[in-house]
């Protein structure tokens, strides 16, 4: 969901409601602000008004990269869509040509934000070599994904391996 809070906008990323005995019910909220990525807290009564910005996904297949932009086709109507590198972000980089992406929308058309896939599959292109006897399950090393994104997965994978990853930490999940 995402409010406008304090002139800013903000998505909540965690509420809870709180009724403590005989005082006024509170509602305390983890933000994170729009703009700037900062996640603050904050409570409020139960009975404030929030202003609450309405908004609508639609899918789109990502296209390529142009130098800053990135392009998007809208799986709809099938119009292209560009948007700087500034509106897309980091989250990018789990995402190959052809993969479908959400994109956040407001009332007035105004594209916020590109939400990825919370799991995506990528095959490993580059990783590190492990020493022998380096064979402990809690054994790390830097692999190379597809993508160009860098992430730490367990010894036994190879190159040329394809492993789950979740776009939300950039953890190894599983070996696909």
């Amino acid at each position: 969901m995402l409010i406008r809070y304090n002139g800013q906008m903000y998505r909540v990323v965690e509420y809870q409601h709180i009724a403590p005995g005989n005082w006024r019910a509170m509602v305390r909220m983890k933000l994170k602000n729009f703009e700037t990525g900062k996640v603050i807290e904050d409570r409020v009564r139960a009975g404030a008004d929030i202003d609450v910005i309405n908004t609508e996904t639609r899918e789109a297949t990502y296209l390529y990269k142009d130098g800053n932009n990135y392009h998007f086709m809208d799986t709809a109507d099938y119009e292209q869509i560009m948007l700087p590198e500034e509106v897309v972000g980091d989250q990018m980089i789990w995402v190959k040509e052809n993969d479908n992406v959400s994109l956040l929308l407001e009332d007035n058309g105004k594209i916020l934000d590109v939400e990825v896939p919370n799991f995506v599959t990528l095959r490993v292109v580059q990783t590190d070599n492990v020493v022998r006897g380096d064979t402990a399950t809690n054994v790390l090393k830097n692999a190379s994904l597809e993508t160009g994104a860098i992430v730490q997965v367990p010894a036994f994978i190879k190159e040329g391996d394809s492993i789950r990853i979740d776009t939300r930490d950039g953890q190894y999940l599983e070996r696909a």
